[in-house]
């Protein structure tokens, strides 16, 4: 197993290298704003240039600010604790556990809800092998998480009742808008171009019960909800500067926010990302440097 989920982290790497780098090397025609007619008869306008011009201006930029973070901050950690993975080490696992779990992230949403582009069956080959990567670390996460144990248990309550705030906070976030919209029957105001809201549907689908799930076993000791918060942890952490960046991107593509909606998230993310780093930081010093990978025999 060690092998196996050794050897899809590297192509993993190369492969979001490729698929983030062609953003930048992607030929960039004039940026010619392109109208579109959605399925509700609204007109909205297409970003309009290189390999996400189908895109929304808000989806465009925000995708372009995401593949910076991919190859200035993710790729680098893959290669890293894949490395340290590979050499035994429990702590490289765990991270390369939480950061595998990001890019699945990013690719199920590039593979299901970017507008179709050269690269979709790129985004489908790494959505695919980080879906098996993840559930290959996940299992070997799971057969080592007695490196819990040493956990206190106020701290381990701490985390718990984080995690039920971060899936309240979620829910607030994303159920909102919708509820609204459903309410007034009009469509929600991101929808824009796309026929479905893709990444309502998945972290209202995954991560919101994952949270509460994670929770809910903290609270009754259970290590298993180690497993699952270490994940989401360390997504919350690359998402603050991903929100962060992609906001300054959207300003500069035209997108209107008000202050709040700059703000808010921004600040929020940020605080919620200094205190996953908090327990990141205490849930990792539990493992010792010599807590090393027990290695099959086959």
């Amino acid at each position: 197993m060690i092998r196996t989920i050794t050897a899809l982290s590297v192509a993993i790497a190369g492969l979001t290298l490729i698929a983030a780098g062609a953003t930048f090397l992607w030929p960039q025609a004039a940026n010619t704003p392109i109208t579109f007619t959605t399925l509700h008869g609204e007109p909205v306008a297409l970003y309009g240039a290189g390999l996400y011009r189908y895109e929304t201006a808000f989806a465009g930029a925000g995708s372009t600010g995401t593949d910076i973070i991919l190859l200035a901050v993710v790729v680098p950690l893959l290669l890293l604790m894949t490395w340290g993975f590979g050499r035994g080490s429990s702590r490289a696992g765990l991270l390369l556990f939480g950061v595998m779990a990001f890019v699945l992230y990013v690719y199920a949403h590039r593979g299901l809800s970017n507008a179709y582009n050269e690269l979709f069956l790129l985004y489908v080959a790494l959505f695919s092998a980080s879906l098996f990567a993840f559930i290959l670390l996940f299992v070997w996460a799971y057969a080592h998480a007695a490196v819990f144990t040493d956990v206190s248990a106020g701290m381990q309550r701490s985390l718990g009742l984080f995690m039920f705030v971060c899936g309240l906070l979620t829910s607030y976030v994303w159920l909102e808008p919708l509820v609204t919209a459903g309410l007034a029957g009009v469509p929600p105001r991101l929808l824009d171009s796309y026929t479905t809201m893709v990444t309502d549907a998945l972290d209202l689908g995954v991560i919101v019960p994952s949270t509460f799930l994670s929770g809910v076993l903290l609270l009754r000791g259970r290590l298993l909800g180690y497993i699952i918060a270490l994940p989401l942890l360390v997504m919350l952490v690359l998402l603050g500067p991903t929100i962060a960046l992609q906001t300054v991107l959207q300003l500069r593509a035209g997108v209107t926010f008000t202050p709040a909606e700059i703000v808010g998230p921004i600040a929020g993310f940020l605080v919620v990302g200094v205190i996953a780093v908090w327990f990141l930081w205490v849930l990792l010093r539990t493992v010792r440097p010599d807590d090393q990978i027990i290695r099959p025999a086959a």
